[in-house]
């Protein structure tokens, strides 16, 4: 049995390769793991700026890029800081 790659409370984008008709734009939160429909995992997520949830599947969806993170005290970072910071974000 497979398990869910992403976890509640993760914030998640819908893949912007996926066509469809409904404007998915934004960052949603996975409220809940759902059961697989046939094959496929799926997902209940939100979004803060709509007042209802919506079920995704898994191929849907992809970690959200949040920007790049505010570090307090950047000057008195190290290279070596600074560079493992970013890796640690994801942004490199």
């Amino acid at each position: 049995m497979t398990s869910h790659i992403y976890a509640i409370g993760q914030q998640v984008s819908f893949d912007r390769r996926i066509g469809t008709y409904l404007k998915r734009a934004g960052v949603f939160t996975v409220t809940k793991l759902l059961p697989p429909s046939g094959t496929e995992l799926q997902y209940r997520v939100k979004s803060e700026g709509e007042a209802y949830e919506r079920v995704a599947s898994e191929h849907e969806l992809h970690v959200a890029e949040l920007g790049t993170p505010i570090v307090a005290g950047e000057s008195r970072l190290s290279q070596v800081d600074k560079n493992a910071a970013r890796v640690f974000a994801g942004l490199s």
